[in-house]
């Protein structure tokens, strides 16, 4: 596309990736029901998106809203749903729980980790932004086979208190549990782009900044394009 960033836009369905696409994303983030900020899609929604676009579709793993994974029931049907997916041709997920204490879940995200298979690769969402200890999360996480990606505002207050947590963790990039990309999302704003590109940081998350008419219309492709330029300027 240019240039080494990569542009992940938020998508609802097929209208909402055919746009992204067109406006230049090089991924997509495919959800439904914002209103609990991004759950688990329809499987008939995400085979509509992967027949419609041919760029990567990153698939949330997430029954409700927050960021527990449930009993061993809900954990174990969120794991059949994931193996659903996988079965028509899924193979990139975002995922992330955290135990009551803002840990790590380790045992639910390493099952959800088993579901989608050795050769998946995951983002581990903005689970980040509300853990107790962010070094301690990333040392916890540091083993997880498929694991190459952190969606992150820096703060869960947004990306504008968050960026010197987001550029003191790009520098430590060759550390243990560091390794994967930074996919910086959450009250992400243009004007944030040029520092964070200065910084090395190559990975954006835009939702509602591809949607200038609100959620309750579609991505629009000028929309992610003015995006697209932004970042390969």
């Amino acid at each position: 596309m240019g240039s080494d960033a990569i542009l992940e836009v938020i998508a609802l369905g097929a209208e909402d990736a055919v746009a992204a696409r067109a406006g230049g994303a090089d991924r997509l983030e495919l959800v439904c029901d914002m209103a609990a900020n991004g759950l688990t899609p329809p499987l008939e929604t995400f085979v509509a998106v992967r027949d419609a676009v041919d760029i990567p579709v990153r698939v949330m793993l997430r029954a409700s809203d927050g960021f527990a994974a449930g009993g061993a029931a809900a954990l174990e049907a969120l794991c059949a749903r994931a193996r659903a997916l996988r079965a028509e041709g899924a193979r990139e997920f975002v995922l992330g729980f955290l135990t009551d204490d803002g840990r790590a879940d380790l045992p639910a995200v390493a099952a959800l980790a088993d579901a989608v298979g050795p050769d998946a690769r995951w983002t581990f969402h903005r689970a980040i932004d509300h853990a107790a200890d962010r070094d301690a999360l990333r040392k916890q996480l540091a083993d997880q086979p498929g694991l190459d990606t952190y969606l992150t505002a820096g703060s869960a207050a947004g990306v504008d208190d968050g960026l010197p947590t987001l550029l003191a963790e790009a520098a430590r990039g060759n550390e243990p549990g560091y390794e994967p990309r930074i996919l910086v999302g959450g009250g992400l704003q243009l004007k944030h782009v040029p520092v964070l590109r200065a910084a090395g940081l190559t990975g954006f998350h835009i939702g509602g900044a591809a949607r200038p008419h609100g959620w309750a219309a579609p991505v629009a492709a000028d929309a992610v394009a003015a995006w697209r330029a932004a970042l390969d300027a």
